[in-house]
């Protein structure tokens, strides 16, 4: 894999997101983490799994500049493929614990809310969804994901302000499970891990996927009519201006 890289101990696979200073995610990320997900769900060695980026990322979110290059037929695949990531990594019968290592915007942030539970960072860090300022319509799957952890009322307020939060806002407004110091984010989040994997291995797998199934099945919806409205939005003459103009920016 050229953009995650993972190791295996006693247990626990660590997954870390390795594409550029930011972990900017494209298509091939999305096609690599979805074929590490079906084999990890598979391997009898792995029981739990760590998902972390490189300070002072975790990922910034969609590369925009690579999708900006996308004809329509490959950006259709690229929305199939992180539909199917996140129904894939939400899904998995074995836990999942984001260590989250710095600013975690948009897609990181949907990535961070697949997982079980959340540990961030200390320090002047970001993360939210801000796709409404960027330029970009929420499909309903990922407002579904920001629900499930933060309650309608709350999630459609944080959305549709486009708000990104620090650290300890993040923690009182519950889209995070704990803070800690940049050198603990590992160590607190495997303290979690294993307190999942000290349980009934069966028992915990079938819970997650009885109390989950609400939530899979709308990660699992009609692509088009969830999804469509994104795609037509993204090749407008409005939507490929901003997105130019945000290109320009960050190149500076």
């Amino acid at each position: 894999m050229e953009t995650l890289q993972t190791s295996l101990n006693e247990g626990i696979q660590t997954v870390t997101l390795d594409r550029g200073k930011a972990n900017a995610i494209n298509h091939q990320m999305l096609r690599e983490f979805r074929a590490l997900i079906q084999e990890s769900d598979k391997n009898e060695a792995v029981r739990g799994s760590l998902l972390t980026g490189k300070f002072p990322f975790f990922s910034a979110g969609l590369d925009v500049v690579e999708l900006y290059s996308y004809d329509e037929a490959t950006m259709r695949e690229f929305w199939v493929d992180l539909a199917g990531l996140l129904a894939d990594l939400s899904a998995s019968p074995k836990p999942w614990v984001a260590a989250i290592s710095g600013h975690s915007p948009a897609g990181g942030c949907v990535l961070a809310l697949c997982c079980d539970q959340r540990v961030m960072a200390k320090g002047n860090y970001r993360i939210g969804l801000n796709e409404v300022p960027v330029g970009i319509i929420v499909p309903a799957p990922i407002f579904h994901l920001y629900e499930s952890v933060l309650g309608s009322r709350q999630a459609y307020q944080f959305l549709m302000e486009g708000k990104l939060v620090l650290p300890e806002e993040a923690l009182a407004a519950g889209l995070i499970d704990a803070v800690v110091e940049p050198e603990d984010v590992i160590a607190e989040a495997t303290k979690r891990l294993q307190t999942y994997l000290n349980l009934n291995p069966k028992v915990w797998s079938n819970t997650k996927k009885l109390l989950k199934a609400p939530l899979v099945e709308k990660l699992r919806p009609d692509f088009q009519s969830t999804f469509g409205p994104t795609l037509a939005h993204w090749w407008s003459e409005e939507s490929r201006g901003q997105i130019a103009a945000m290109i320009q920016k960050l190149k500076k």
